[in-house]
């Protein structure tokens, strides 16, 4: 049985780094994303050693279809259903999946069409995870640390990134794909009892009542009330268009910028690691302070900020310099991607807040990453630095459309 607590805007506002509630809550995240990072690892490695280069692109590619299709879908389910047994749900099936995988991989040779199937299974399961995972917060904290919460997430992000790589790499050398599965699903495993242990408290009276028709009714709902709400419809605006302009040059473009100037794998890995450094630098800031005043307007000019960080990585003549810039791209896109995410939770109706991250996350995981066969084609005619400058432009329309709307712009997190 769920134990109930006060309702977290009444509760009194004890700093989630000290929290043993949040602290059994980002334990059971970060073990998710590690397992997460690990996971690909271990796809990448045994696609590539089954299949051809295209076959293992496949493969890799497998996955974000069911993501993309089911997204707005998961959230649905996480306000039908409540996000912990979503989450509890989907980390469960995801730890059966690559457990079997592994114990399939003992007595038989991995086949591409094997991999795609899991692929697909695992994209399916990522769909309900995400809109889930990220509509938790307010569940287990006072509003006035929503803000704390998601810089924690960050740091748990980034320190996934960082350990989880690696881990797997050594998991391929020592054992090959099964024991970096095997890997993956104990960490799944791992997360839990962490998540059965966290108590769960009501969220304040939803200001509508909660719609109990079909689902793609529910889903309906969910998007006007992001039409319709005040800060809601700008935010999302302002997610949608700057991803499109982040997302393009600091994936696809980074590597083409590399190969450019002749920077080779080392090069581009540098400069990555500074962005995560800069990231994860805004993601601590956040765990630290708590709360940033003027949250609204720090969000759009920290995206602004970062826009002419992106335009001016094009044009820096070493890896010094570009990691340099890096730093400065991660820490503002951490900053503003964080407290993006502390307004969203902080104004959504408790009845929509899974629908509500769905679509955020839709902009962010599935969405956005389909401009990478654009920034391609563009890289290819005009070069990196038009296609940056460009880039950067869509992120400048993003923050000056959230400084041109006074709901957003004056947009404060609760204390």
């Amino acid at each position: 049985m769920t134990a109930t607590l006060p309702a977290p805007a009444r509760a009194p506002a004890r700093p989630a780094h000290r929290d043993g509630n949040v602290l059994r809550w980002l334990g059971a995240y970060t073990a998710s994303m590690i397992g997460d990072s690990v996971y690909y690892m271990a796809l990448a490695w045994a696609a590539a050693r089954t299949g051809s280069a295209s076959q293992t692109g496949l493969v890799l590619a497998a996955g974000s279809i069911p993501r993309a299709v089911l997204l707005l879908g998961g959230g649905v389910l996480a306000d039908r259903l409540g996000p912990r047994r979503v989450v509890v749900g989907s980390d469960t099936a995801r730890c059966l999946v690559i457990l079997g995988l592994a114990g399939t991989l003992l007595l038989t040779s991995p086949a591409v069409w094997m991999l795609i199937a899991v692929a697909l299974v695992f994209g399916a399961v990522d769909a309900l995870f995400l809109p889930a995972v990220g509509a938790l917060p307010p569940r287990i904290t006072a509003a006035s640390q929503l803000a704390r919460v998601q810089g924690m997430r960050g740091l748990a992000t980034r320190t996934a990134n960082v350990v989880g790589a690696p881990l797997g790499g050594v998991a391929v050398a020592l054992g090959g794909p099964v024991l970096a599965f095997a890997a993956a699903g104990v960490l799944f495993a791992v997360s839990l009892p962490l998540l059965l242990a966290v108590r769960m408290g009501a969220l304040p009276a939803p200001e509508t009542a909660a719609p109990t028709g079909t689902a793609w009714s529910e889903l309906a709902d969910g998007l006007r009330h992001i039409r319709r709400h005040p800060l809601l419809g700008p935010l999302m605006l302002v997610v949608a268009v700057s991803e499109l302009g982040f997302v393009g040059p600091l994936n696809l473009g980074l590597i083409l910028l590399s190969d450019e100037r002749g920077w080779g794998a080392s090069g581009m890995g540098w400069v990555v690691a500074a962005f995560g450094i800069g990231a994860g630098a805004s993601a601590l800031l956040l765990a630290v302070r708590g709360r940033v005043a003027r949250a609204g307007l720090v969000m759009c000019l920290t995206v602004l900020a970062g826009s002419f960080a992106i335009a001016a990585l094009a044009y820096v003549p070493s890896v010094p310099l570009a990691a340099t810039v890096a730093v400065l791209v991660g820490l503002f896109a951490g900053l503003g991607g964080s407290l993006c995410g502390a307004l969203a939770q902080t104004v959504t109706d408790p009845a929509y807040l899974g629908r509500v991250t769905s679509v955020s996350t839709l902009f962010t995981h599935a969405l956005a990453p389909l401009s990478y066969p654009v920034t391609g084609a563009a890289v290819a005619l005009w070069g990196t630095g038009p296609v940056f400058v460009a880039s950067a432009a869509l992120c400048v329309a993003g923050a000056g459309t959230g400084l041109l709307m006074a709901p957003l712009r004056r947009a404060e997190l609760p204390r």
